[in-house]
């Protein structure tokens, strides 16, 4: 039998959080933050954008890992069938909902991004796997981390008179 814990889950009723629950919970943040690393040492823009990418959708996955589908009152009733991760995630943490609505919009887009949209991407997905960490009550990483999550490529810097670039090593 595995132990369980009895903890309040996002609307307020008492669930019992299983050791299986929470390792997924871990294991999911602990991949998120090797999405993270993977988007930073990529100097593909569409692999570094993809990266990012899925260690938002990993950080809100942990969440749904330990609190459990949200009621289905909580949630849009103009919508049947199956939920997107970002729809689920308002009912589950209502001050996370904009970056939800952020994250479904990025991932709905599609065509080539942009450097700057990737690396753009990719510090948010990093300031919202800080959130869910502290959502969860968990210590997040915050500026221990800040040594690490560097772009590790060269790049590119624009002079400020149009002029050519100086290339720039981390």
């Amino acid at each position: 039998m595995t132990p369980t814990t009895t903890e309040p889950d996002a609307v307020g009723s008492d669930r019992a959080t299983s050791t299986a629950d929470v390792s997924s919970q871990l294991d999911l943040l602990d991949r998120s933050r090797h999405s993270l690393l993977m988007a930073c040492q990529s100097s593909d823009t569409a692999t570094r954008h993809q990266h990012a990418q899925l260690a938002a959708l990993r950080a809100a996955a942990s969440m749904l890992a330990t609190r459990g589908h949200p009621r289905r009152a909580s949630l849009r009733t103009d919508v049947t069938g199956p939920h997107s991760l970002w729809q689920l995630v308002p009912s589950l943490a209502p001050e996370l909902a904009e970056w939800a609505g952020f994250f479904e919009t990025v991932t709905a887009r599609s065509g080539p991004v942009s450097a700057r949209e990737a690396d753009d991407l990719l510090r948010q997905a990093e300031i919202f796997l800080d959130l869910v960490c502290r959502h969860l009550g968990l210590p997040a990483q915050g500026q221990a981390q800040a040594d690490v999550l560097v772009p590790t490529v060269p790049c590119l810097v624009q002079g400020a008179r149009g002029g050519g670039g100086i290339d720039v090593q981390p």
